[in-house]
């Protein structure tokens, strides 16, 4: 029997609600920009605009199964973003110092599974020396990520631990860090 891939927005994130890392994969690379710019609109600030399109993604992944089709998407994913930015802004102007929970809902481990993906193999088998060089090219905050996750092996537990960040975040940072690092790996000036 051949495998039915989805081919639709709506089939993707049906998918995404029974747990797929391939559609959550999918959402994020075909919302990214939307959500970012978003923010980068807003805010002026490349660092903070990313830093909401990651826990953007985050609370979207883990609140999944309360999208409703009759709703767009993407303007489901901005409110969550503009949602994000408003609640940082209050507690900045509070001075609030927020902390994040240590408790670990069990449905945030379902967005990410441990099997390895194709950027999992590239990383893999690419030469350790060019790899690194590789690296180099992502932002500090990427590298941090793709260190503790392949160099040094630790758990998406163990790195949220590391980073003092919530589980969730850690896991769309690292999607998003390797497919950051796999167009650069494929980009035509490093392919020869």
């Amino acid at each position: 029997m051949k495998k039915k891939y989805p081919n639709s927005l709506e089939e993707h994130i049906q998918q995404a609600k029974e747990g797929k890392q391939a559609s959550f994969n999918y959402l994020l690379d075909t919302f990214w920009n939307d959500v970012y710019n978003f923010q980068l609109n807003r805010i002026r600030n490349e660092y903070e605009a990313e830093d909401i399109t990651i826990q953007s993604f985050s609370r979207a992944f883990d609140k999944i199964n309360t999208f409703k089709e009759e709703y767009n998407f993407k303007t489901w994913l901005i409110q969550i973003s503009k949602n994000i930015h408003i609640d940082l802004v209050r507690k900045k102007n509070a001075s609030i110092q927020s902390k994040t929970t240590t408790q670990v809902d069990d449905s945030v481990y379902k967005i990410i599974d441990d099997n390895p993906t194709p950027e999992d193999k590239l990383i893999t088998e690419q030469n350790l020396a060019q790899l690194l060089l590789f690296i180099k090219q992502l932002k500090p905050h990427y590298q941090q990520v793709i260190n503790l996750r392949y160099f040094q092996e630790l758990s998406y537990k163990e790195i949220a631990d590391n980073l003092n960040e919530p589980i969730n975040n850690v896991k769309v940072k690292l999607l998003r860090a390797k497919k950051l690092l796999s167009e650069i790996i494929n980009s035509p000036k490093n392919k020869s």
